[in-house]
């Protein structure tokens, strides 16, 4: 989808709706459900603090990726080539690596969501998730179409998962004392690392952005617009968490004990009984489907630059993808090993990519001359680059210990 002189400002309006949401949703997956519950029950109204940092870090990180490769109209992996010729290449290989094996995960989970709400086995629920997915992408206003069901899914889990939160009665004045104040701010340092890396890692940072690119909302003239846009796309996930976070926490509050098999689950049924286990099951699957698309169309978009067929038939290599993902669920299941080693490669992405970024936000060659980044903002992204090289460390290290055992 590329501007034209036809395009009217309600299908640029959804197409920013779409970029946010792709963002936003593609952060929102079957990890993020059980991080953010097993973390809440872990640290309970401190682990506010975590939220709050990785979210200052998120925004940071983001502003730098949707502001760059718009003003460029690059997508990241050309930003990166022009600063670092082959870096581009090296990236996108993380990336879509990363983004098969965590689409295993996610088809994992569509199959799992629809076991709990109709009660098919996982195996074919997953199947027939993908086939609907698939079914988005045969159309052909499929961009348009995808824009919408991104935004529909995002609302339908953050009207749940509200709706859960308030069911839960949570301590929120405790927790919104322990978010400036928390019991130890050092124990949590992993998991604000675990939800940056969640939240921004791989190809979730480039996803609104490289949709914006290929929209043509792009240039100095819609800089506003899209720091407007990354921002909204942060604050979006950062609502979702924020909601899972209290009904996680209103749950353990009462005494009760997440299920170490599915936390977020139990968060739902303890709440909401029966009920409650069948709208886990929805929000599921609206993260599982949301991330499949996201994390399909966003490596896809990575793989531009090695041969200019690719982006003329994106739908149909968008397609492949997913059912490449499908067919090795379908086979063998989820590859511990590969996910493990996939995971450790795509770490590697945000610190190297956000350095590529910072170092083309000074070179008018790539962003013109006319464009000045401000230099809190190129702060912001060396503390999210700093953030994100931790976790590398880390990732490193529990891939160590993994492989010896």
């Amino acid at each position: 989808m590329h501007p034209t002189a036809s395009a009217t400002p309600a299908s640029q309006r959804n197409v920013l709706r779409g970029a946010i949401f792709i963002m936003a949703t593609s952060s929102i997956g079957p990890a993020f459900l059980t991080q953010t519950s097993l973390f809440t029950e872990k640290y309970l109204a401190s682990f506010a603090f975590a939220i709050v940092i990785s979210l200052l870090i998120d925004i940071g990180a983001q502003l730098n990726i949707w502001r760059i490769i718009t003003v460029a109209n690059l997508r990241g992996q050309d930003v990166a080539n022009r600063v670092l010729p082959g870096i581009g290449h090296l990236i996108s290989a993380f990336i879509v690596l990363g983004g098969i094996a965590f689409n295993i995960g996610n088809i994992g989970g569509a199959g799992l969501a629809m076991n709990v709400i109709f009660g098919v086995p996982p195996v074919l629920g997953s199947l027939i998730a993908a086939v609907l997915i698939i079914g988005i992408f045969l159309l052909r206003n499929a961009k348009g179409v995808m824009d919408s069901v991104m935004q529909v899914l995002g609302l339908v889990m953050l009207c749940m998962i509200g709706y859960a939160m308030l069911q839960s009665s949570p301590p929120v004045m405790e927790a919104l004392s322990r978010s400036i104040n928390p019991d130890d701010p050092l124990v949590l340092l992993l998991p604000i690392v675990t939800l940056v890396g969640g939240t921004v890692g791989g190809y979730i940072s480039f996803s609104g952005g490289h949709r914006l690119v290929e929209a043509g909302i792009t240039g100095v003239e819609n800089v506003g617009v899209v720091t407007r846009a990354a921002v909204t796309g942060i604050a979006t996930t950062g609502v979702v968490r924020i909601c899972l976070f209290l009904a996680a926490l209103g749950v353990v509050s009462q005494g009760m004990a997440l299920d170490a098999g599915n936390p977020a689950a139990s968060v739902f049924s303890h709440s909401m009984g029966t009920i409650g286990y069948k709208m886990f099951g929805i929000v599921l699957l609206a993260a599982s489907v949301s991330s499949v698309i996201g994390a399909a169309y966003t490596s896809v978009t990575f793989m531009y630059s090695l041969h200019e067929s690719i982006q003329r038939h994106n739908q149909r290599m968008v397609i492949a993808f997913i059912a490449c993902s499908t067919l090795i669920y379908g086979l063998v299941g989820q590859p511990v090993k590969v996910l493990v080693v996939a995971g450790t490669l795509n770490a590697l992405v945000l610190p190297l990519a956000l350095a590529c970024i910072l170092w083309a936000a000074k070179k008018p060659g790539i962003v013109g001359s006319e464009y000045r980044h401000p230099t809190w903002m190129l702060v912001f992204g060396l503390l999210a680059m700093a953030a994100t090289a931790v976790g590398v460390v880390m990732s490193f290290n529990a891939f160590v210990q993994f492989w010896q055992s």
